[in-house]
This record gives C-alpha cells, sequence and structure tokens, in this order.
C-alpha cells in the first residue's frame, strides 16, 4: 500500500488519526532525546541545542494537534495509543545502532566522537525522511479538509536538513558518500515500518 494510501485511510478515522499524530509525537520525542544523549559535557553548539529544542516541540505540537480531533484519546505513549507501536520503537534505535557500527568500522570512532557523528548521520537520514513524509501527510490533511496542520513542521524540518548538511560537510569530504549508505539503511528501516503500518490501517 502506498504511503499517500495509508494516510488517508488514518486521516478518515478520528481514532487511527489520532494514534497516527501520537506516533510522530512519540518519534519527534524520541529523536530530540538521540540528540540530547549524543551531546558532549561541553562541546555543545547552538545548532546541537535549536535541534533538540525543536524536536521537542515538534512532538508537543503534534500532541497538542490532538485537540483537534473528537475524542479524549492518546494522552501517553504507550503501546496502545501508538501505531504499530513495536516497530516505531525499534526503528530509530535500531538506525542508530546501525549506523553507529558502520561509522565505527569507516572513520575508527569512539566515545563522544562516534555519537556525535551517528547524531550528524543519523539526523541527516531523519530529516530527508521528514522532507518526504510530512508534506504528503500535509497533502492529505487538505484534500480531507482537516483541522490539523503540520506545516510549520515542514518549514523547520527542511532548515534542519540544510543545517545537517552544513555539519556533514565540516565533518567529511566524502560526506554525501557516508550518507547515501546511512539513507539506505532508513529507507529498509522505514519500509518495514510502513509495511506494517499499512496492514494495521487498511
Amino acid at each position: 500500500m502506498q504511503i499517500q494510501a495509508i494516510l488517508e485511510n488514518i486521516v478518515n478515522d478520528n481514532v487511527l488519526h489520532s494514534k497516527w499524530l501520537n506516533t510522530l509525537s512519540y518519534m519527534e520525542n524520541a529523536g530530540a532525546k538521540k540528540i540530547s544523549a549524543s551531546e558532549h559535557k561541553e562541546q555543545v553548539n547552538l545548532i546541537i541545542l535549536k535541534h533538540a529544542a525543536e524536536e521537542h516541540r515538534h512532538a508537543y505540537y503534534l500532541k497538542k494537534q490532538l485537540d483537534k480531533l473528537d475524542g479524549d484519546l492518546c494522552k501517553t505513549y504507550t503501546n496502545d495509543e501508538l501505531l504499530t507501536p513495536n516497530h516505531t520503537k525499534f526503528y530509530l534505535n535500531a538506525l542508530d545502532v546501525a549506523v553507529c557500527r558502520y561509522l565505527k568500522e569507516e572513520f575508527d570512532l569512539i566515545g563522544c566522537e562516534l555519537k556525535f557523528a551517528a547524531y550528524l548521520f543519523v539526523t541527516y537520514a531523519i530529516e530527508v525522511r521528514a522532507d518526504e513524509l510530512y508534506p504528503v501527510y500535509q497533502d492529505v490533511l487538505t484534500k480531507a479538509g482537516s483541522k490539523v496542520n503540520v506545516k510549520s513542521i515542514i518549514l523547520e524540518e527542511e532548515g534542519h536538513l540544510e543545517e545537517m548538511i552544513n555539519q556533514l560537510q565540516t565533518f567529511s569530504a566524502d560526506w554525501e558518500k557516508h550518507a547515501d549508505v546511512v539513507v539506505k539503511m532508513e529507507q529498509n528501516m522505514f519500509a518495514d515500518w510502513i509495511q506494517n503500518l499499512g496492514k494495521q490501517v487498511s
């Protein structure tokens, strides 16, 4: 099932839509926590703080969008309030582990340097995904006449992607080669996630 068709099924059902918003909120929050966990104890620049803060804000914003749907749903991130909860919770962690393993082999990094490199590449891959997913979701929302809106997130995610590219260019002259590998990892994991999502909402 195509992403747009999946999202149309979700948006047309308030319970599914609530869980979808909550799932996106969970993932944004998980991403923010990953960013904070990757921080050096002292060497923390403004971009990292900004990025973590904005990801937390996205999690909050998506959670607040639930008020625009009927019902009193999804107060927490428990499994019954998420879509494909096991795959959702596995997705970002699995990508992080795979990328760390790859970067350790390619750059011989350990400790804080490995954490920071993983932050750069994982975040880049996630921002590429966000740049694809959120506009499709917004199109579905607009066509459905939904009160839910993610336009502000789309704008900020575009800015995040540009910031990640700038940091990756500083990190390595060959960053694109390695980023392509990481993006392929993410694509495989996302394909598995979206397949399971499609089964749940069809």
